[in-house]
């Protein structure tokens, strides 16, 4: 079976153009978290710990409620067929932040009014790509 995976390396996601913030905001806490809080909580808690892939994985457990003993089993099923990537995340697009991806493709996040977020939109040895826009 083959492995899709949603990891970059090096590389900065640059908020959506059609984004109508101005600085990266916080997901709103809901009843039930979102998609965007969750990944959102990971990310800003733990700072280049985790890949693109670990994280949208891991909201796909919570959800889901899977035990551990079913992680490998479902993450394999998961990675099966591609996925959305970090450019189509609320974060990216509705939210306001730039994700950056280490050597490692461990990833942190970085509001678009930061230094360092136009650090890395400076930087040549940073990929750049932008995140989807929300309307065509």
């Amino acid at each position: 079976m083959k492995i899709h995976t949603t990891n970059f390396f090096d590389t900065f996601i640059i908020v959506a153009e059609d984004t109508k913030v101005n600085c990266g905001t916080k997901p709103p806490a809901k009843d039930k978290k979102t998609v965007a809080e969750m990944q959102y909580e990971m990310i800003a808690k733990n700072p280049y710990k985790y890949t693109s892939d670990d994280i949208l994985f891991q909201v796909l457990a919570d959800r889901n409620e899977l035990t551990k003993a079913e992680y490998q089993q479902a993450r394999e099923q998961f990675f099966s067929k591609g996925q959305p990537c970090f450019r189509a995340s609320p974060l990216t697009k509705t939210y306001g932040f730039g994700i950056h991806s280490d050597n490692n493709g461990r990833v942190a996040l970085y509001g678009m009014e930061t230094d360092e977020y136009q650090k890395f939109l400076a930087d040549s040895n940073v990929k750049k790509v932008k995140a989807m826009k929300s309307n065509k």
